[in-house]
């Protein structure tokens, strides 16, 4: 059996619901798991797995766009406590003697990995960004160049890399592998029903987008991200929380929200039809939404437009059509993978490391 350091993205809930199901399979196997993660990611693990907290980059967002100042400024701000954190960091290589590194797009677990002469795979839906190949629309290509050089500077080659999508193409070399979405049980386990509601995720107050739901005073429209309980016309605002988001999810007709992989990938899951606003300034959440587009499953969406989101809703029944031919898998394919790797080819993996 291995011993594991999981480096974990804390930006949003993503990469923190992949690794909670990761590390709690490789426990089950037998393997000893230590997580290093932070802000939101250290605060959803830390109760059920061996965590300590590190610090590491925000994005800061206002009206689905990316802040770059505010974004600077809050990086800037963590730089003390950074140094730190990479001292705390060195300690627990060197105490807990990993004998191999996963990083879910966390970087300082993936360069420690290489200074300790480390095997390192990973484990995220970023890296289709990097090895993958796929279809992007032209004005997106220089976007796509720099989300590259940015995941290339964030994230040192790894050995192998596992790569989770849910629009699927040829990759660019021998060592990545293409799975289905990794998916919560919660989810697996949920029994999709059809009301009248419509689903809104709106992160970092999409204030906007409420103002043109509201003209839509026919549709009854469930709104999450506000953290309020209350009924403004037809937005129905729900406090957070985890039963009742999925229970919502489940039982929506459709579901309008940003254009984040994990949600995406539980909504095709379920059947649900998808209006996606890519937050501005972040490639990948364009190349979701372009992808979620292209497949049929939905629409995208780049400003809250009434005739566009009209026109969504109108589509719907063309949505579910396509979204019954969408490939539904669970989660066993990447983890007998990587219970390959880490068995029958950790052997090999640290001779290359070495």
């Amino acid at each position: 059996m291995s011993k594991i350091l999981y480096g974990v993205s804390g930006e949003g809930s993503g990469h923190s619901s992949r690794a909670s199901l990761i590390a709690a399979h490789l426990q089950n196997q037998g393997h000893q798991v230590k997580i290093a993660s932070y802000d939101r990611g250290y605060r959803n693990l830390q109760d059920n797995f061996d965590a300590i907290e590190i610090a590491g980059l925000t994005i800061v967002s206002e009206d689905n766009q990316v802040s770059k100042l505010k974004t600077i400024a809050a990086n800037l701000a963590k730089i003390p406590s950074g140094t730190r954190s990479l001292k705390l960091l060195k300690q627990t290589f060197e105490q807990f003697t990993p004998d191999v590194v996963i990083t879910d797009f966390e970087p300082s677990t993936a360069y420690l990995a290489g200074h300790y002469g480390l095997p390192l795979i990973t484990i995220d839906n970023q890296h289709r960004m990097r090895y993958m190949q796929y279809q992007m629309p032209p004005s997106l290509r220089q976007d796509a160049l720099i989300t590259e050089t940015i995941i290339r500077a964030m994230i040192p080659t790894p050995w192998v890399s596992l790569i989770t999508t849910f629009h699927f193409s040829a990759l660019k070399n021998q060592r990545s592998f293409l799975f289905p979405p990794i998916l919560r049980q919660p989810v697996l386990d949920l029994s999709p029903d059809e009301s009248d509601e419509i689903l809104v995720y709106a992160t970092s107050r999409f204030d906007s987008l409420l103002d043109t739901l509201r003209t839509f005073s026919r549709e009854t429209f469930v709104v999450y991200g506000y953290d309020k309980d209350e009924i403004s016309e037809n937005l129905h605002f729900r406090p957070f929380s985890k039963d009742g988001f999925l229970q919502d999810l489940a039982k929506c007709k459709a579901i309008i929200a940003t254009a984040g992989f994990t949600l995406i990938s539980e909504a095709l899951h379920l059947g649900k039809p998808y209006l996606a606003f890519p937050m501005q300034g972040q490639f990948e959440q364009h190349l979701n939404a372009f992808m979620l587009e292209h497949h049929g499953y939905g629409a995208q969406c780049h400003t809250p437009d009434k005739k566009q989101i009209a026109a969504f809703l109108y589509q719907l029944p063309h949505y579910q059509t396509a979204l019954a031919q969408y490939p539904r898998a669970g989660n066993t394919a990447i983890t007998d993978k990587l219970d390959v790797l880490l068995k029958d080819e950790m052997r090999v993996l640290k001779t290359f490391a070495r």
